[in-house]
């Protein structure tokens, strides 16, 4: 299938994919993956910027992260809720792009679209995996299909991982593609409100959130990750 991905990371807004696990999309990207993003809404509830530039700038960013696909389901930022006609739109893009493993928000975090937009994400791909649940893209209707695995990041809040992905060499180009929302983060010469992710000290707070990760394996920068079932290891000698 043209459109199948690897892993398919949704985002309750545009950049919280960036900011919690693109290290970890781009290092299976330079490993020949292909990667997609699904953003549930287009963040335009922030206090800073509007539609268009989030737009713009998630596109900035999909390209230094080198994302092969990327789409907003345009659900109402603050108030989407948990229920079928979201959970559908969300199989329809499962069901597309038939991903391996699916990445979702934080299971609890201190906005509450993030643990709300984690809980839709997870049952939506239990649903895309029912024979009688049925959708349709582009007119066609679409076969069943389940993900192997759901792996929530981390974000906000501190969170105790599961397991952790060496993104060292990434954490330069992630910084860089959080950026590109020069709207939501430290711009100097913004005239925009202060929020809590505005200023300087934020970007800080995402490296050493990373270095602490990383430090747990021996690394300078991991991301980390939560899971719904235990993983399967294959190999004793490859862990790290």
């Amino acid at each position: 299938m043209k459109d199948q991905l690897d892993i398919l990371a949704f985002g309750a807004h545009p950049d919280d994919v960036e900011i919690s696990a693109s290290g970890t999309l781009m290092k299976h990207i330079a490993a020949g993956k292909k990667v997609g993003i699904v953003d549930l809404t287009q963040g335009e509830m922030g206090s800073r910027g509007t539609i268009e530039t989030r737009y713009s700038e998630a596109a900035e960013a999909a390209t230094i992260m080198g994302i092969h696909e990327r789409v907003n389901l345009k659900m109402a930022d603050g108030l989407f809720e948990i229920n079928e006609a979201n959970k559908r739109l969300i199989v329809e893009q499962i069901r597309r792009f038939r991903p391996q493993v699916v990445l979702a928000n934080a299971v609890r975090d201190r906005h509450p679209d993030h643990g709300r937009g984690s809980q839709l994400v997870s049952e939506a791909c239990f649903l895309a995996g029912l024979v009688k649940f049925k959708t349709t893209y582009d007119g066609v209707e679409q076969e069943a299909y389940r993900p192997k695995a759901v792996y929530h990041y981390i974000q906000d809040e501190y969170i105790h991982p599961d397991f952790v992905v060496d993104v060292s060499e990434f954490h330069d180009r992630k910084i860089a593609s959080i950026q590109a929302y020069k709207t939501q983060f430290y711009n100097p010469e913004s005239l925009e409100p202060e929020t809590p992710i505005s200023g300087e000290h934020f970007l800080k707070f995402i490296s050493a959130r990373m270095i602490d990760f990383g430090r747990r394996i021996g690394t300078d920068y991991a991301e980390g990750f939560t899971v719904e079932r235990i993983p399967g290891v294959v190999d004793l000698t490859e862990l790290i």
